[in-house]
């Protein structure tokens, strides 16, 4: 199963997946319950139905938690295995507890032995679960001999019903973590992306600084060797050298200005699609065709942290993203729909950067809530 550090509280899909995946496995819980239940109601002895009732409860309570950790990908690896330990002690504890219980009338602990072989696709791998599942049927056996119950009876309830239980549980948690694997490669392409983005502008930063820097040591080593003996060459090479150097740096500014300068429409594209993997109705229509390239790259930075900001604070069915131009101004508008306390405000770290940046360029960043609707808009100036 998937073991990486998901968080599905920052997906809704994902979100609402695990619940249901959560309430479906409860519903065994419950049946895992009510049916060695049974039991308890046709033996009349009062100590054999205390004691069944404990060992009842305690094994539901350990399965709860091994269920739990089944569908909880970002809990620690020791928290779960210790779920996996106390419910196989407990299991250990149901046989001289549960097993008496209506001995001869109802197969009570045959029921608990179902939901042992259930569950043993979702602890441990195929071959292991089928040795689990052998290892069950024996003991339930073992128990239906030693209360005089039917053999059949026990072998047709623990291993019919607990491998139709079995297969049940392991399409659910696996599908669960199909989702959870396929939230960690989306998770995995941006970082990827990201990276070779990093490379590429690393490449090329690279190749108009390397030779650059090369010709430019070498120059200054010999206006050095130079400066003793011919001091009329070694200005030359000095000045040289002055010239590689402002050269260099002015072809490092375009380069990096290139880098800068963005797509306004393909940021667009990019946000709304993330926005619409993750369960968002996303309006986006186009930005204006006249928008000058400062104010769209400012646009873009602000574009990316409201977009970033729906998917981290809120829990949002729509949103509408509108730039448009009005004389002079640039506005762009982003609204969703889900916002609560939790959500960012004219305070939070990441606002109040851009709030500086549009500040700097001459520009304005305002956000308001209203209910559950939260409306970023930016306001950047564009020369006539």
């Amino acid at each position: 199963m998937a073991s990486e550090a998901v968080t599905p509280r920052a997906d809704r899909r994902l979100h609402r997946a695990r619940q249901v995946t959560l309430l479906s496995l409860a519903t065994g819980v419950w049946a895992s319950v009510l049916l060695p239940a049974v039991g308890l109601t046709r033996d009349p002895a009062p100590g054999r139905v205390a004691l069944g009732a404990a060992g009842i409860l305690a094994f539901t309570a350990a399965q709860t938690a091994v269920l739990y950790a089944a569908v909880t990908p970002w809990l620690d690896q020791r928290r779960r295995r210790r779920a996996q330990l106390s419910l196989a002690g407990v299991a250990v504890l149901t046989v001289p507890l549960v097993g008496p219980v209506a001995a001869g009338v109802w197969p009570t602990w045959a029921w608990l032995g179902a939901s042992l072989i259930g569950m043993a696709p979702l602890l441990v791998r195929l071959p292991a679960a089928v040795a689990v599942a052998a290892g069950v049927l024996l003991v339930s056996v073992g128990v239906a001999w030693w209360t005089g119950g039917s053999v059949w009876r026990h072998l047709a309830v623990t291993g019919g019903i607990g491998v139709s239980v079995a297969a049940v549980n392991w399409f659910q948690v696996w599908f669960w973590d199909l989702l959870v694997e396929a939230r960690q490669g989306q998770n995995a392409r941006a970082r990827l992306a990201a990276a070779e983005e990093r490379l590429r502008f690393a490449r090329d930063v690279h190749d108009v600084l390397g030779h650059n820097l090369t010709v430019i040591a070498l120059k200054a080593e010999l206006a050095a060797r130079l400066a003793p003996v011919d001091p009329e060459r070694a200005g030359r090479e000095a000045t040289d050298v002055q010239r590689l150097a402002a050269s260099a740096l002015t072809e490092l500014r375009e380069t990096v200005h290139g880098y800068r300068a963005v797509d306004l429409g393909e940021q667009l594209a990019a946000v709304a699609g993330v926005l619409r993997s993750c369960g968002v109705r996303c309006t986006v229509p186009p930005p204006p065709a006249d928008l000058p390239q400062s104010a769209a790259t400012e646009l873009a930075a602000v574009l990316r942290e409201a977009g970033t900001n729906v998917l981290r604070h809120s829990r949002a069915d729509w949103c509408r993203i509108s730039i448009h131009r009005e004389d002079d101004v640039a506005r762009m508008t982003v609204a969703n729909d889900g916002a609560d306390d939790r959500g960012p405000d004219a305070h939070s770290h990441g606002l109040r950067g851009l709030a500086d940046r549009l500040a700097a360029a001459g520009g304005e960043l305002r956000v308001r809530r209203e209910d559950a609707v939260f409306t970023l808009e930016a306001t950047v100036p564009v020369a006539p």
